[in-house]
């Protein structure tokens, strides 16, 4: 998809945040074993059912951070500066708990992640970064 369908696609600013989570290639297979990857959707599904928008994606294209969520700010986020985050690696089910926990209080842009989520959080390359729509 080219950035301007990509751009024409995009709703122009979600209202509330958008996570997305990838379930492709590696993400969500048996490649990363011990994990209940339909039980950890479903609970993030269930978790943030009133606050944010859960969609599942095909491959993201960061298979080194394999399982990876993806939190996109709501409108009012992105004004105040939130800029999408890339969490990787996201294997402890505690983890839901986490994000939904910053959801709660406002996700990027209005509210600090709690710190256990900085050891999930990496930047993928400009391209990857690139092809996820905004929200």
């Amino acid at each position: 998809m080219s950035k301007r369908s990509r751009s024409a696609a995009a709703a122009p600013g979600a209202i509330r945040p958008t996570v997305t989570v990838c379930r492709g290639c590696c993400c969500g297979t048996p490649k990363i074993p011990g994990i209940d990857h339909a039980a950890q959707l479903r609970e993030l599904r269930t978790a943030l059912a009133d606050r944010a928008t859960v969609r599942v994606t095909d491959c993201l294209d960061v298979c080194e951070q394999a399982n990876v969520v993806v939190v996109q700010p709501s409108a009012d986020g992105r004004r105040a500066g939130g800029r999408p985050v890339w969490l990787g690696l996201v294997n402890d089910p505690d983890a839901t708990g986490d994000i939904a926990a910053w959801i709660e209080n406002g996700g990027p842009g209005l509210a600090d992640p709690p710190d256990v989520l900085d050891l999930y959080t990496f930047s993928p390359s400009r391209r990857v970064r690139a092809e996820l729509p905004e929200s």
